[in-house]
């Protein structure tokens, strides 16, 4: 798989888009990374055109087409890429996995924005 094939539009400050390099690093796969400079008041037409509803990233691009929401592009790295599996082979463990990254998302998130971590 060569970076031709998967590109991340990211932010460097963002822990949604550090959660995918994270996956992406696991898993080995080679990616472009395309830096969104200001997401605050000039965010890329790419990004706009890519997810459209809520805007932000991260979004992964496999083959051009665009998958939005960091536990959405790591649930879908670990079915496109079965190598190296990221989440446990059990659907209890894959439950359990799944809940802890929504309490982060829930829970731990929402504080960071409101102690001024994350903009």
């Amino acid at each position: 798989m060569g970076k031709d094939d998967v590109k991340l539009l990211t932010m460097w400050a963002s822990p949604f888009c550090m959660r995918v390099k994270v996956a992406l690093a696991e898993k080995e796969i080679a990616y472009e990374e395309i830096q969104e400079n200001d997401l605050l008041t000039c965010k890329s037409d790419l990004l706009l055109t890519s997810n459209p509803v809520h805007k932000q990233v991260p979004v992964l691009f496999h083959d051009d087409k665009p998958i939005c929401e960091s536990t959405n592009i790591i649930t879908y790295l670990d079915e496109a890429f079965p190598t190296k599996p990221l989440f446990p082979e059990c659907a209890y463990g894959r439950s359990r996995a799944r809940f802890w990254a929504d309490y982060i998302d829930r829970k731990v998130s929402p504080f960071l924005v409101d102690v001024g971590y994350i903009v």
